[in-house]
């Protein structure tokens, strides 16, 4: 008959202000459900910090594109300083500063020739 007695009883109406309270906590049908309540407590913070993780990824991405960027400007300034070095009339300007003189006759290559039988120099 309790539970009739209960269910029978008129339910006070759920307001604003027992929201803000938290006076809702203390309702028979939260206390009944809360293992649900809690699960749904657990899952949201595992989506908050899921979400804190992606954050962190996502800053760490950024910062090496920024980084990549960097350093392919500064191997693409690295290139171009380097054709402009190895131009002909760089170097001819490069040696007239230092004082060096072009070759008139180019070096002469040597060549020795080794014996295949007995591996004696042949001349």
């Amino acid at each position: 008959m309790s539970k009739k007695a209960s269910v029978a009883r008129k339910r006070k109406k759920l307001t604003f202000i027992d929201l803000v309270k938290g006076n809702f906590l203390n309702r028979e049908e939260v206390k009944e459900h809360y293992k649900y309540f809690i699960l749904i407590f657990v899952l949201m913070m595992i989506m908050i910090y899921s979400n804190h993780l992606v954050n962190q990824k996502i800053e760490i991405v950024n910062a090496l594109k920024e980084q990549s960027e960097e350093y392919k400007s500064r191997n693409a300034y690295a290139q171009s300083r380097l054709i402009h070095i190895k131009m002909e009339s760089e170097l001819s300007k490069e040696m007239e500063r230092d004082s060096l003189m072009t070759l008139e006759s180019h070096p002469t290559k040597l060549l020795i020739k080794m014996d295949a039988i007995n591996g004696k120099k042949r001349e």
